[in-house]
């Protein structure tokens, strides 16, 4: 895994171009601690960080073709590299190395932007293609790999991360407000937004083609959800599975130590199963919980079942509430604020396995691709729940839930049931954004100190994610449901967590569920199948059974989350008060401290859970004290 920076700016000169790509790949070293690389020509500069994975000695970047007229910097890995290399020898290219990035650049040699469509993988790279005098930058199909881009000053610039882009001085940092809404609404920015006005993210399945006069952004790729009701379960369960599995053995490729997240849910737990048929002893790795939340429920012990089963050599870290400079090692991982809640743990997990491998193997996206949230079941029961009467829905049941102390029974139930009631007469669209928004209802109106600017930004912001619900490349509302998650939540919070937090340790993750074959398969399962008779991920518990231990399949799913509402509370509470008290908040007058103080004691005293909420706030607090500083924050108004 690597990461890639470039300039294109034509009044530069080389000296000029050779110190601004130094500083963003010395930016980028984190990603790329083995090697690095850089190439000037005619205005252009591209820069590389190299962590050796495949091709130790020779895969050294930027490459070149035959004849130097072409040059690639790649972050990724294309796991049927050697097919299209075989390919592409017998048309007649030579190789140099024996490393996919090479592949990339003959196979565009060969097929110009057609060729990105036969890549199998992770992905994000650019092509200085100099007879065309035209960059060619492509983001693979789900966005497991980043690429943000700016024009400003005459320069065309973009990165693996935004770090790089701001390492230049000339870049005037001002807050999208757009992105900010999105943010306060989601937990993250939704691209192609980021919360700086002048860097986007070049949207996952997206080519930019930028020559002298012009730039396009064109779509490659794009998931259908076409339900194949000619098929009997067995036959979805026997190739899902084989497709599946086919997935993890291109994924061992490697020319270093490989490994795997372990969490004790399903689909790690097969990940590791499946990886165990090909290496004789799999490193797996997991996470707990310690503080006053020991002994917080969650999975350990049934990754320890798993890691038994299949003998692996297994390692656990057990989290404290200890974030003396964690959070601002997190934020400066990401760049702009991010809050999902998996932060800490995936933090810590990426930490400890970078200890023994390069690489490791994760679950992600069999969530997305076979129903295994529990919003799914939540937006499938609100369309039940609606043939209830409206008078009755508002009037009483809802009023009833809101005097349910948040605390009532432990757990997350009552904020989840509180989110059920306020969103569920709402259409399709609106109610499933209901059911994940971080905001809500009971705060919003008061929150933000311009509520005009904030209400216009939210309209933007949200248009993004309702566009994608109301796509017609799904038609069932529940395949709706799966293909907003697959365009939205999936590739700017799941994955943009797991990229920013294993590189920020140096460490590759590899997801066999984001197959594009075996997503664009799962897309032909009947919605029936994926949740039957109200059970989750129905299919793929089906085939689990063949591999996984009984208790596996059948606990409750407890997520990749610590117990942050706990430690909230109680060890986290003295650094939640000086970091959100008024004196800080006022240092932007981006939100109410009047508000933020509600949100804060609703909490500590059980009558709302806001740990998503106050985490939010405390992650942009931490944020904009250490990239805004003491800047004016009213760019946008």
């Amino acid at each position: 895994m690597c990461g890639i920076a470039g300039i294109y700016n034509r009044a530069l000169g080389p000296v000029e171009l050779k110190g601004r790509i130094q500083r963003m790949t010395a930016a980028l070293e984190h990603r790329g601690p083995d090697d690095s690389g850089i190439h000037i020509e005619d205005g252009i500069a591209l820069g590389h960080r190299r962590l050796s994975i495949i091709d130790l000695e020779t895969g050294s970047q930027p490459i070149f073709n035959e004849d130097r007229t072409m040059c690639i910097v790649y972050n990724g890995e294309v796991f049927n590299y050697r097919d299209l290399k075989a390919d592409l020898m017998r048309k007649g290219h030579r190789f140099s190395t024996n490393s996919d990035t090479e592949t990339i650049l003959h196979a565009y040699e060969e097929w110009g932007e057609r060729s990105v469509e036969r890549l199998r993988g992770m992905f994000a790279f650019c092509i200085w293609d100099s007879k065309k005098k035209r960059l060619l930058l492509a983001r693979d199909r789900f966005g497991i790999k980043p690429l943000f881009y700016s024009l400003y000053n005459g320069n065309f610039i973009f990165a693996s991360e935004m770090k790089s882009i701001l390492s230049d001085d000339g870049f005037k940092r001002e807050i999208d407000f757009d992105a900010l809404a999105g943010y306060f609404n989601f937990s993250y920015i939704p691209a192609p937004l980021s919360i700086f006005r002048r860097i986007r993210k070049l949207l996952p399945g997206h080519l930019l083609v930028l020559g002298r006069e012009y730039l396009q952004i064109k779509e490659y790729w794009n998931l259908h959800y076409e339900p194949d009701y000619g098929k009997k379960e067995e036959d979805f369960i026997s190739e899902s599975m084989e497709i599946l599995n086919e997935s993890v053995r291109m994924r061992l490729v490697s020319d270093v130590p490989v490994g795997a997240f372990l969490s004790g849910g399903v689909d790690s737990s097969m990940v590791v199963a499946l990886t165990s048929k090909s290496l004789e002893r799999v490193n797996s790795f997991t996470i707990g919980f310690g503080g006053a939340a020991k002994g917080f429920d969650d999975e350990r012990k049934y990754a320890r079942l798993v890691a038994e089963k299949y003998c692996t050599n297994h390692k656990e870290y057990e989290a404290e509430p200890r974030l003396e400079g964690l959070i601002e090692s997190i934020v400066k991982a990401f760049d702009e604020p991010f809050a999902d809640d998996s932060t800490i743990p995936s933090y810590y997990i990426s930490e400890l396995a970078r200890k023994d491998v390069k690489v490791a193997l994760s679950g992600l996206g069999g969530d997305e691709a076979f129903c295994g949230y529990e919003r799914y079941l939540g937006f499938y029961i609100s369309g039940l729940y609606n043939r209830v009467p409206k008078i009755l829905r508002e009037n009483i049941i809802r009023k009833l839930v809101e005097t349910v102390p948040a605390d009532y029974g432990g757990g997350a139930g009552v904020g989840r049931l509180k989110r059920f009631v306020r969103s569920s007469s709402d259409d399709g669209a609106e109610r499933y954004m209901g059911f994940i928004s971080k905001l809500g209802t009971r705060y919003r109106g008061d929150l933000f100190e311009d509520k005009k600017l904030f209400e216009k930004s939210n309209e933007a912001a949200k248009s993004i994610f309702l566009n994608h619900f109301n796509s017609r490349n799904a038609e069932d509302p529940l395949n709706k449901v799966f293909y907003c998650d697959m365009k939205t939540y999936l590739p700017d919070d799941i994955l943009a967590c797991t990229d920013r937090l294993s590189m920020h340790h140096s460490l590759e993750v590899r997801v066999p569920f984001l197959d594009h074959k075996l997503i664009e398969y799962s897309a032909t399962i009947p919605p029936e199948l994926k949740m039957k008779r109200l059970q989750k991920k129905y299919l793929l518990k089906k085939a689990a059974y063949r591999l996984l231990p009984p208790e596996v399949i059948n606990h409750k799913k407890q997520g990749f989350v610590g117990p942050l509402s706990s430690w909230l509370k109680k060890e986290l509470k003295g650094f939640t008060e000086v970091t959100l008290s008024e004196r800080n908040l006022k240092r932007h007058s981006i939100v109410r401290p009047k508000t933020v103080r509600s949100i804060l004691d609703d909490h500590y005293s059980g009558r709302e859970n806001n740990e998503t909420l106050i985490w939010t706030l405390l992650v942009f607090q931490v944020w904009f004290d250490t990239y805004m500083g003491l800047e004016p924050s009213n760019g946008g108004r």
